[in-house]
C-alpha cells in the first residue's frame, strides 16, 4: 500500500466556483432530444412532451447550462423552422449525423425544459452555412422583449417573455473537416469578429464563444487559435475548446492519466490567448469554455454502421455504456478543470442523455444513471466557494502515451461563509490501494459530513437497461478526520468525494 500527502491552504485560491463549470450539452443528434428528453408518448410526459423522470435526473445530476442545438447539427441548421405551430415545421434533412429532423423540438420548448431543470441556456448560432444576418435575426427572436418583427413573431408563438441568453457560441468546431461548410483560421475568425462585433451591436452585454481547436491533435491546434483569436480578440470572451478521450489497444494507464492532456490542451491555448492579448495590449483575459468533453469510444463507432445512406428520425447513435474505469477518468477530467477554474469558467459535458452521456433511456420504459453520472452530480453538489489548488506528494506510473503521471490526483473546494469544504481524488494505480493524509488543519473543519467512492473490483462493470445499478457510489468507511489530518484508504481505479465541515 503506497501513501500519499495533501495539504489544503485556504489561501492557495484558483477562483470562486463558477457554476457554469457544471454545464452539459444537448444536441439533436441520435436520441438525444427524440427519445431521450422528448417522448410525447411517454407515461411521465408532460404537455409539452418532454420526460419528467429524465427532467429529475438531470435535476439530480446537477448540469447548469446546457449547450444547444450543437454540435455538427447547427452548421446546417436553420433556427425559424423549429418556431411556430408544430404542425407547420418542415422536415429537414440533417447532413452532420445524416438523419432527418422532424423540427418538433425547438428554441421555445427547449427554454421550457430548460426552467423545468433550472439551467440556463447556451445558445449556438450557424456560421457553417449562414452568417451575419441569421444570427442576428435568431438574437433579436430569442432576446428583444416586443415591438420588432421578430420579437413579436416569438410572442405570437406563445413566448410573450424573451428567453434573455446571455451565453452564445459563434458556430461549432470550425476547423473540422467533418463540418458543413468549414473553413481556414483566417477566414472564420474574420467571420467570427463581424458576427461578434454585429451582435454586440445589438447588446453589449452578451458573452460570445469563438470557436477554438476540435482537440489537441488537430493539426493546426495552437495556431488556430492565435488566428482566429487575433482577428476576435476584442470582440468575443470566451474561445472553446473541445477534448474527447476513450481507452485504446487495452492500454488502461494511458487511459487513467487522461487528463494529462486536457491540462496540456488548457496550458496551451491559455499561452497562446495572452500572446495574441499581449500582442494586442488587451487589458482583457479571454476565457476558456470547454463546452464539450468526455469520454467518446470515437474508434468504434467510426468502425460501425450506425451512421449509414438510410434517413432516420432520431436513430441511435453514439449511444457509449460506460464502465467504472471510464467513471473514473471523468472525475479525474473534472478535477482537472477545477484545477485550472480561474480560466476554464464554462464547461459542458457532452452530451446529456443517450449520446455519449450520463442518462440513459428506453422509449416507453425506463431512465437510468450511467456510472460517468455519479462523479459528476456528487462534484456539483459538493463543490462550492472558491477552488483550491492542494499541494500533493505522491507517487507516479509510467504510461505509454502520457510519459511519467501521478498516481493521486486531486482538487478541493473551501465556502469560508459556512466553514465547508470538499475534496475530489481519484487513484490511477492499476494495482494499489492509496492511504491518503490530507493536511485540512488550516480549514478549521472538524468532521467528515460525507465520504463516497466510485470503484469496482471489475474496473469494466457498467450500468445497463436490465442490470441499472451495478455501478454506483459506495461508502468511504476509512475516512476520517482527526487533529487536523483527513485518513482514508483509495482503492485501485478509484475516485472519490469527500465533503468536511
Amino acid at each position: 500500500m503506497s501513501e500519499t500527502r495533501i495539504a489544503l491552504d485556504r489561501t492557495a485560491r484558483v477562483a470562486p466556483v463558477n457554476r457554469r463549470i457544471f454545464g452539459s450539452f444537448v444536441e439533436h443528434l441520435g436520441r438525444c432530444v427524440y427519445d431521450g428528453i422528448y417522448e410525447p408518448g411517454h407515461p411521465t410526459a408532460n404537455e409539452d412532451g418532454f420526460r419528467l423522470d429524465v427532467v429529475e435526473l438531470v435535476r439530480e445530476l446537477g448540469s447548469t447550462t446546457i449547450r444547444y442545438p450543437g454540435g455538427n447539427f447547427v452548421s446546417g441548421f436553420r433556427w425559424e423552422d423549429s418556431v411556430g405551430p408544430r404542425d407547420q415545421r418542415p422536415v429537414r434533412r440533417d447532413l452532420a449525423w445524416h438523419s432527418l429532423e422532424s423540427n418538433q423540438v425547438g428554441l421555445d420548448e427547449f427554454a421550457r425544459w430548460l426552467a423545468l431543470t433550472d439551467s440556463e441556456l447556451m445558445l449556438a448560432v450557424n456560421l457553417g452555412t449562414r452568417g451575419i444576418q441569421a444570427a442576428l435575426d435568431l438574437l433579436e427572436y430569442a432576446n428583444h422583449p416586443s415591438g420588432t418583427a421578430l420579437s413579436d413573431w416569438r410572442i405570437a408563438n406563445g413566448t410573450p417573455e424573451p428567453h434573455d441568453i446571455r451565453m452564445w457560441c459563434l458556430g461549432n468546431e470550425m476547423d473540422g473537416p467533418w463540418q458543413t461548410g468549414y473553413m481556414t483560421a483566417d477566414d472564420y475568425g474574420k467571420l467570427a469578429a463581424r458576427t461578434a462585433a454585429a451582435m454586440k451591436m445589438a447588446d453589449k452585454d452578451l458573452e460570445l464563444v469563438v470557436c477554438g481547436s476540435s482537440g489537441s491533435g488537430m493539426p493546426t491546434f495552437g495556431e488556430w487559435e492565435r488566428v482566429v483569436l487575433e482577428h476576435s480578440y476584442e470582440h468575443v470572451d470566451y474561445v472553446s475548446a473541445h477534448a474527447y478521450y476513450q481507452e485504446r489497444g487495452g492500454d488502461l494507464g494511458s487511459f487513467l492519466a487522461s487528463s494529462v492532456d486536457m491540462q496540456y490542451f488548457i496550458d496551451t491555448v491559455v499561452s497562446t490567448a495572452d500572446h495574441v492579448g499581449n500582442r494586442l495590449k488587451s487589458k482583457k483575459k479571454i476565457q476558456i469554455s470547454f463546452d464539450e468533453w468526455n469520454i467518446w469510444y470515437l474508434d468504434e463507432h467510426k468502425a460501425s454502421e450506425e451512421i449509414n445512406d438510410e434517413w432516420r428520425y432520431a436513430p441511435r447513435q453514439l449511444e457509449d455504456v460506460y464502465s467504472a474505469a471510464d467513471a473514473v477518468v471523468l472525475g479525474n477530467l473534472m478535477i482537472t478543470l477545477l484545477k485550472n477554474h480561474d480560466r476554464v469558467t464554462s464547461a459542458s459535458l457532452a452530451q446529456l442523455v443517450n449520446v455519449i452521456a450520463p442518462i440513459m433511456t428506453e422509449p416507453g420504459g425506463a431512465a437510468w444513471r450511467q456510472t460517468t453520472f455519479f462523479p459528476f452530480s456528487v462534484t456539483s453538489r459538493l463543490a462550492r466557494g472558491e477552488v483550491l489548488r492542494p499541494r500533493i506528494e505522491t507517487g507516479s506510473y509510467e504510461t505509454a502515451v502520457y510519459g511519467e503521471a501521478d498516481l493521486v490526483d486531486a482538487v478541493a473546494t473551501f465556502d469560508e461563509a459556512d466553514g465547508s469544504a470538499a475534496l475530489f481524488l481519484v487513484n490511477r494505480s492499476l494495482t494499489e490501494t492509496q492511504t491518503v493524509r490530507v493536511d485540512v488543519r488550516d480549514l478549521g473543519v472538524s468532521s467528515v459530513r460525507e465520504a463516497v467512492s466510485l470503484w469496482d473490483d471489475d474496473v469494466y462493470a457498467k450500468n445497463t437497461m436490465h442490470d441499472q445499478n451495478r455501478v454506483g457510489l459506495r461508502p468511504t468507511p476509512t475516512a476520517s478526520l482527526d487533529d487536523g489530518v483527513l485518513t482514508l484508504e483509495l482503492p485501485p481505479v478509484s475516485w472519490t468525494g469527500v465533503s468536511l465541515g
